[in-house]
């Protein structure tokens, strides 16, 4: 299938009109013309190879929401028609202990990513979201709940999940406390998931210059990192700390916020972090651990809670001519929160399908 989308043709290249070559549908393929594609802080660090491992050109994108237009013969949970999302994976093994555990995020061979991946048969590099079409495995497809807005829904298939998940497994619910650091692309859908479960939530955050947006948010208190008083104050206030700062920082006046048994989980940084002493670990049983997005199974069990809660992003909308301008104000924070490309506006190229 011909297509196009936005690409990045090297490190330092400004995304551009791209037109490339969709796989011919394999028998449980799904073909999919993406309706709203929102944009990661991970779409700006792969386009610019800030981690060291980005394959040109690469065509970024993973939260995706989009139209059924064709199916394989064998796929059979999905129709022509069908509204669809597709998050940050398209395949993985589907046969090992992760995999049949609804984990396919933590495959023992390794998930193929919506872009930037090799495909598991042909070795082709996958292509994400920045287009007017993608294929996908129907295994990696969830069903949009009726009830979603459907251009605000995007952003559930990472910054979504990748809150929810950890939030499901360390058991929030009434009652429970949550530390929520940082407030923004990952921050922001951190809140609004924890105060639906019904927990207490807290914002943290180096000043006081987002405790209006915490408190619009739902959330219960804003607390100040940098004021020692009242840091202290709330030692051993919390069970869980959401981490969502995406850059190398210090965990360390973190954890005596957290009571015994407490776990401070990293969503945000992919890479280092400072040096961190035991001494809050020990004295108090706490935990560092960390969380990647969440299983297929989950991801569609979040889609359904937020049709249930009412619960969206925070979204701006913009054209695909737009992104690079998009990806420089993310480099600056300015975004309430999170972008999301209408992808009608992306033209049809000559010779590519409508």
């Amino acid at each position: 299938m011909k297509t196009i989308g936005y690409a990045a043709q090297n490190a330092t290249s400004l995304l551009s009109p791209h037109a490339f070559e969709r796989r011919a549908l394999r028998n449980h393929d799904v073909a999919i013309e993406v309706l709203y594609c929102g944009v990661c802080h991970s779409d700006l660090h792969q386009a610019r190879n800030d981690w060291g491992f980005s394959t040109y050109p690469i065509v970024p994108g993973h939260e995706i929401v989009g139209r059924v237009i064709d199916v394989g013969p064998g796929v059979r949970r999905f129709k022509l028609g069908d509204t669809v999302a597709v998050g940050c994976m398209v395949d993985s093994c589907q046969h090992c202990d992760q995999c049949h555990d609804g984990e396919e995020q933590y495959c023992r061979e390794g998930m193929t990513q919506t872009y930037g991946s090799p495909d598991r048969l042909t070795g082709e590099i996958t292509h994400g979201g920045f287009s007017k079409h993608i294929v996908v495995r129907e295994e990696f497809v969830m069903s949009v709940p009726e009830g979603l807005e459907l251009s605000r829904a995007a952003p559930l298939l990472c910054a979504g999940i990748t809150t929810y998940s950890p939030l499901r497994t360390w058991g929030v619910g009434p009652g429970s406390r949550v530390g929520v650091i940082g407030l923004g692309g990952l921050g922001h859908m951190a809140v609004k998931l924890a105060v639906a479960m019904g927990a207490s939530v807290t914002v943290i955050g180096r000043t006081e210059a987002k405790a209006a947006d915490a408190l619009k948010l739902n959330a219960d208190h804003f607390l100040v990192s940098t004021d020692e008083a009242a840091m202290v104050k709330a030692n051993s206030s919390f069970d869980l700390l959401i981490d969502t700062i995406p850059v190398r920082h210090d965990v360390t006046p973190y954890m005596p916020l957290l009571d015994v048994d407490g776990t401070l989980v990293i969503v945000g940084q992919i890479g280092p972090i400072d040096e961190q002493p035991t001494l809050p670990l020990l004295f108090g049983r706490r935990r560092v651990a960390g969380s990647l997005i969440g299983g297929i199974a989950q991801t569609q069990e979040l889609l359904h809670f937020c049709a249930s809660k009412n619960v969206l992003p925070d979204c701006e909308m913009i054209r695909m001519d737009q992104i690079n301008e998009a990806f420089e104000r993310m480099e600056r924070a300015d975004v309430r929160y999170r972008f999301v490309i209408d992808m009608s506006s992306l033209p049809t190229a000559p010779g590519t399908a409508a």
